[in-house]
C-alpha cells in the first residue's frame, strides 16, 4: 500500500511539472504570436505617427506696413527648454522658413521679432522639427 502511494505522488509530480512546462512554452508562444512587429507609415501620410509635442502662436498686430516689425509669441508642450524654433510663411502651396528663430525658454515659452517686407496677407506659423504650430495670418499693407 505504501508503494501504490509513492507511484501516485510521484505520477501527480510528473503531471503536475510537465503541465507547468507545456503552460509556460505555451504562453510564450502565444505571447510572441499575439504581438505583431510594427510597421513603420509612409512619409507624409495623414495616419502617420502623432508629433512630440505642439506650439501655439499669437502675432502682435494683424495688420503692419511694410517693414514693421510683428512679435510672434506662444507656448510649447512636449518640447524642451532651449529647442530651437523658426518662423515660416505660406508662399503659394510650399511652406519657407524665414531669418527669424528662438528658443523654448524656460516656462515652455517662446518670442521673436519679424520685419514684414511683402505686402498682402502673410500665413505664418512657428515650426520645430516635426511639430508645427497653426497658421496666423498678418496683413501687411
Amino acid at each position: 500500500m505504501n508503494s501504490t502511494l509513492t507511484r501516485r505522488c510521484a505520477r501527480m509530480a510528473a503531471a503536475g511539472a510537465l503541465s507547468v512546462a507545456l503552460f509556460a512554452g505555451g504562453s510564450a508562444a502565444v505571447a510572441s504570436a499575439a504581438s505583431p512587429t510594427p510597421k513603420p507609415s509612409p512619409s507624409g501620410s495623414k495616419y502617420a505617427s502623432a508629433a512630440p509635442g505642439s506650439l501655439t502662436i499669437k502675432a502682435s498686430v494683424t495688420e503692419a506696413k511694410v517693414g514693421d516689425k510683428v512679435t510672434f509669441t506662444g507656448r510649447s508642450k512636449g518640447l524642451s527648454v532651449g529647442s530651437k524654433v523658426v518662423l515660416q510663411h505660406k508662399k503659394g502651396s510650399k511652406w519657407t522658413t524665414l531669418h527669424a528663430d528662438t528658443t523654448i525658454k524656460q516656462g515652455s515659452s517662446y518670442s521673436l521679432d519679424y520685419k514684414v517686407n511683402t505686402k498682402g496677407k502673410e500665413e505664418l506659423r512657428v515650426m520645430d522639427g516635426k511639430t508645427v504650430s497653426p497658421t496666423v495670418t498678418v496683413t501687411v499693407k
